[in-house]
This record gives structure tokens, C-alpha cells and sequence, in this order.
């Protein structure tokens, strides 16, 4: 299938998804308030089947973020958990997380890829300049350099000498995506495109930009007739809108979808993000849902389930103690029965474990639920 037809089937999706957006909605809901042990599974649905077990391990995908204290970067802060894990886990560079993969999460060659850890911190050239006033010895990878190209081809031989696949990046490095400034929105989008593009050398299917602005979502205020407005966040929107619809198009042109994660800010509202992917309308822009990445609890199965329908590449499995309970079977049985068929990342955040072990339950976790 190209891409035009590609878009042509996923349009066509979406207008399903908007047209039975209360149908939709109902059922989100009523997955949300269910209990942990009420959620319907898709093995409940006579015209489903059980799921072989390589079936459930080609939807599951390892996570650089979580065990990211064991990379060699260019930080230069000292940071004692880090050199802890290195002791236990010994330490490793995005070259060598395919081979990590497939000996820690037995079947999984699926990868999610954190954009703070690409490239050789040997070679500069790969990287911007460092920031003012910032901790790292380097910048950020910069993907449109011809050493960071090299290494981007590199990275692609392995993961086919290795049967793995990136399936998502976890970007970090495009900012300002909903600024008012212009040029500064204009350079983020800029980053984004040059990130798509090595996505596509990776054969990445999905890659998250974080929408920027303002950390906590602006608050509204009382308008000239007495009620609330909220101008701030109506211009914050519009132009998360017109950026992503840019980086959508390019993102067709490379084979990479562009995805909204729950990533604080504008998108810490599940609402916003079915605002901007349904305003941008393109098979390749869609929703990346982080399972406890929310601001209260009453978000973190409500919140998933409103997502749920936008998602189909990738979503982050966390587990997290900032919250009373972290029922993750729950998450997945909530995303399986909006039919959900990506593949879910293990993001470790924090909790009882170290960060590899917490990988390892989220892996066991998730394959219980499939």
C-alpha cells in the first residue's frame, strides 16, 4: 500500500471515528468506570481469537527511556543511580540496545527510541552546540549533520542484523510546536522535520512531538460578558493545529506518523489532544497515550479511555507510584477493547523496582492482559 492509499484508508477510519464519536465515547466511558476485573477483554468477543503467544510478543516494544541511566551520554552532572545500574547492568549506547532487547525481553524486537539517547557522544559533529547554562557536554543530536547520518545508517544495519525494528521515537528535541512567536515555531517544526526524515532512514512507524508552550495549560479568565474564556489556550491550540498539520504532511512524505503523547502542557487535557489530532485530520497524525503520565487520578483510566480511539501506533505502558494503584492490565484491557492494535512500550517510571526490573514486570504485565 503507498502512502496516498494509506491515507485514503486511515481518512476513511477517521471519519468512522468522528461520526461515531458518542457510540465511542459511551464506551470509553463505561470501560473507565468499570473495575479492574469488569473490563471486557477481546478474548470476550465471540468473533475474536485468542491471541498466539508470539502474536502478544509482536505487540510489545522495549523502551530506551526507562533504563536510560545505563546509556553513556554526554551529561555531565554526577548521578549515583546511574553509575549503580551501570555496575549491575553494565553500560550501553543506542548501538547496542537491539542486542540488549532481544536478551532482556525474550521475543520482543519492537524498540521505542528516547531522542536524548541517539547518536556517538565520541564524535561532536553529530550534536548541537550545548545550551547556556545547561548540564551536558553536548548538545542535541542533530539528525541533519553528515556524521549523524552515517550513524543513523549504522543504527539501521544493526537493528537488521539483529531482526529488531523501531516502531516509535520518543522525541524530546522539537520545541516552541504552539508558541505565538513565529520564528521560534517555524525552528521547531524545522527539528521535527529533520527528526521525521531519520525516522524514515530507521523505518520508524510513529514519532512523538511534544506540542510546547507553557508547561501548566493556561488558565481562563473572566471574558468581557462575565463568563469564563479562555483566549490563551484557543491561540495555544490554533497553532499546535497549523504546526502538526505541516509536520503530518511531511510525515507522509517519509513514511512517519507524527503523535501527541499526554506530555503535560496543552496535551495534559485528553480533550485538546482529540482537538488537534481531529482539527489536523491525517492518517499520520494520531494519539501516543502514556498510561499514567496525568495531572490527578481521575485521569489515568477516564483520561486513557478518551485516547484510546486516536490511538493506533504506539502507546507508552508505565507504571508509576505517584499514584495510589497502577492497575496496568486495566490500561491495556482498556485500550484492547477500543481495538487497539500497536504495540505497547515499556516505560518504566518509578516504583519498587530498578528501572530494568520495572521493564521486566511491565513485560510480564502486559503480556498477561493480552
Amino acid at each position: 500500500m503507498n502512502a496516498r492509499e494509506l491515507k485514503d484508508a486511515i481518512l476513511n477510519r477517521r471519519g468512522f471515528i468522528k461520526t461515531s464519536g458518542a457510540g465511542l465515547a459511551a464506551a470509553g466511558m463505561a470501560i473507565a468506570q468499570a473495575g479492574p476485573d469488569k473490563v471486557a477483554s477481546p478474548s470476550s468477543n465471540p468473533a475474536a481469537r485468542e491471541l498466539t503467544e508470539k502474536e502478544k510478543l509482536d505487540r510489545l516494544a522495549s523502551n530506551t527511556w526507562p533504563i536510560r541511566d545505563i546509556f553513556k551520554t554526554a551529561s555531565a552532572r554526577p548521578n549515583a543511580q546511574a553509575e549503580t545500574m551501570k555496575k549491575k547492568y553494565g553500560e550501553i549506547t543506542m548501538l547496542d540496545f537491539p542486542d540488549f532487547t532481544r536478551s532482556t525481553f525474550p521475543g520482543v524486537y519492537h524498540m521505542d527510541l528516547f531522542s536524548g539517547l541517539f547518536g556517538d557522544v565520541t564524535d561532536p559533529t553529530m550534536f548541537l552546540p550545548p545550551a547556556a547554562g545547561g548540564t551536558a557536554a553536548l548538545g542535541d543530536f542533530d539528525p541533519s549533520t553528515p556524521s549523524a547520518k552515517k550513524w543513523l545508517d549504522k543504527m539501521a544495519s544493526k537493528m537488521a542484523v539483529t531482526g529488531t525494528k523501531c516502531q516509535h521515537i520518543s522525541n524530546n528535541a522539537p520545541t516552541n510546536i504552539c508558541v505565538d512567536d513565529v520564528d521560534l515555531r517555524k525552528r521547531g517544526i524545522q527539528v521535527a522535520k529533520n527528526w521525521l526524515a531519520a525516522g524514515g532512514i530507521l523505518g520508524a512507524k510513529s514519532m512523538r512531538v511534544n506540542s510546547g508552550g507553557p508547561r501548566i495549560a493556561p488558565t481562563p479568565g473572566q471574558g468581557t460578558d462575565g463568563y469564563p474564556k479562555n483566549d490563551e489556550l484557543a491561540s495555544l491550540l490554533s497553532n499546535c493545529i497549523e504546526s502538526f498539520k505541516e509536520m503530518a504532511d511531511y510525515g507522509a512524505r517519509v513514511g512517519v506518523k507524527v503523535t501527541l503523547e499526554n506530555h503535560w502542557g496543552l496535551t495534559a487535557n485528553p480533550i485538546n489532544i482529540q482537538i488537534i489530532v481531529d482539527e489536523v485530520h491525517s492518517p499520520f497524525c494520531e494519539a501516543s497515550p502514556d498510561f499514567f503520565n496525568w495531572e490527578h487520578d481521575y485521569l489515568c483510566y477516564h483520561g486513557l479511555a478518551a485516547l484510546a480511539p486516536y490511538a493506533h501506533t504506539n502507546v507508552h505502558a508505565k507504571y508509576w507510584n505517584r499514584w495510589a494503584t497502577c492497575d496496568v492490565q486495566r490500561c491495556v484491557r482498556i485500550m484492547e477493547s477500543a481495538r487497539f492494535t500497536g504495540t505497547y512500550a515499556l516505560e518504566y517510571e518509578d516504583g519498587p523496582w530498578d528501572r530494568v526490573e520495572g521493564a521486566k514486570y511491565l513485560y510480564k504485565e502486559v503480556l498477561a492482559s493480552l
